[in-house]
C-alpha cells in the first residue's frame, strides 16, 4: 500500500490506525497492550523511522470507538488475532515484522502461531509465549503478580472501582494521592494522563476488561503450535506484573531462532526504553 492507512475494517468493525514513517519502508506492525492505545508507541516509532521502517499501530478491538462489540466472547484471542490478520492483508505488503507489548504481545504470539505466513519476525515485549506464561502460573510467583486478572472476571465492579479511583486522583486537594498512584503503576505523568483521557474518559474501559474476561476462550492452536518466525522476547528487570519464569520457558515453544533480551525498566518498556527497544526490533528484523 502506497498511501497512508488511517483505518481498516474487520468483522463489521472499524479500527483506527497510526501509520507513520517512510511509505516505502519495510512495515513494522505494533500492537499495544492494556490499558493503552496506539499512542503508547509514540516515543519508540521515531527511532524506527530513522532506520527506514514504516510503522503501523492499530488501536485494537474495544479501544477504537468503531470497534466495540458487546459480550466477552467478541474479545477472545482468536477474534483479536483475526483483526491483526485483516490489518496485515489490508496493507498488502506480505509478511510483516510484528511487535506486541503486554496483551498486544499475546495477540502477536497467537498471530504468529495461527498465521505464520503473515509474520516475518516477531518481537514480544514483557509477555512471553502464552503457554509459557500459563505454566509459570504454577511454577513461579506469577499467579500472585497477576491476581488482578481473577478480580477482573467480576461484572461491572472493576469498571466502577477503576473509574472511581481516577476521579479521586483528579480531585483537588490531595496531590500526594496522584504521586502514590504513579509510583504503584510505574507510569509517568504523560502515560497516566493518556490512560485517563483515551481509555477511562473515552468509555473504552469495559471493553478493554473484556480481553481478560474472554481469556479462557482459547483455540488450542494459539497456545500449542510452535512459532516458526525468528523471535526476540524483551523483558525487564523491574516488572511487577511478570515473573522471569515465563521467559525461561518460552524456548520450549520455538521452532525458529530465539533471543531473550533484558532491559532495565518497569513493565512499560516502550515508553521507558524506546531507543533500546527500537534497536532490538531492528536487529531482529535484519535477520529475516
Amino acid at each position: 500500500m502506497t498511501t497512508r492507512l488511517t483505518t481498516f475494517t474487520n468483522d463489521g468493525l472499524a479500527f483506527d490506525v497510526v501509520d507513520e514513517g517512510p511509505l516505502d519502508g519495510v512495515p513494522v506492525v505494533l500492537l499495544h497492550g492494556f490499558p493503552q492505545t496506539a499512542a503508547q508507541w509514540a516515543r519508540l516509532t521515531p527511532h524506527l523511522h530513522e532506520r527506514g521502517y514504516r510503522t503501523i499501530a492499530p488501536t485494537q478491538r474495544g479501544y477504537s470507538p468503531g470497534a466495540r462489540p458487546r459480550g466477552r466472547a467478541s474479545y477472545r484471542v482468536s477474534a483479536l488475532v483475526s483483526d491483526i490478520a485483516a490489518l496485515i492483508r489490508t496493507l498488502g505488503a506480505g509478511p510483516v515484522h510484528l511487535v506486541g507489548h503486554d496483551w498486544g504481545s499475546t495477540v502477536a504470539w497467537s498471530t504468529a502461531a495461527t498465521h505464520p505466513h503473515l509474520v516475518r519476525t516477531l518481537t514480544s515485549v514483557s509477555v512471553a509465549h502464552p503457554m509459557a506464561f500459563m505454566r509459570s502460573m504454577v511454577s513461579s510467583t506469577q499467579f500472585f503478580r497477576t491476581f488482578y486478572m481473577v478480580l477482573f472476571q467480576l461484572p461491572w465492579l472493576p469498571e466502577a472501582v477503576i473509574t472511581g479511583l481516577f476521579r479521586a486522583l483528579d480531585a483537588p486537594g490531595n496531590p500526594e494521592r496522584r504521586v502514590r498512584a504513579l509510583a504503584v503503576s510505574g507510569m509517568d505523568e504523560d502515560q497516566f494522563d493518556r490512560l485517563a483521557r483515551d481509555v477511562i474518559a473515552a468509555g473504552a474501559l469495559p471493553y478493554a476488561l473484556n480481553w481478560y474476561r474472554a481469556m479462557l476462550i482459547v483455540d488450542p492452536r494459539e497456545t500449542t503450535r510452535k512459532i516458526t518466525a525468528p523471535t526476540t522476547h524483551v523483558s525487564s528487570t523491574r516488572d511487577p506484573f511478570i515473573a522471569a519464569k515465563s521467559a525461561a520457558l518460552t524456548p520450549d515453544y520455538m521452532a525458529a531462532p530465539f533471543t531473550h533480551e533484558i532491559l532495565d525498566a518497569t513493565h512499560w518498556i516502550p515508553e521507558e526504553r524506546p531507543a533500546e527497544l527500537a534497536a532490538l526490533i531492528a536487529a531482529r528484523a535484519a535477520t529475516a
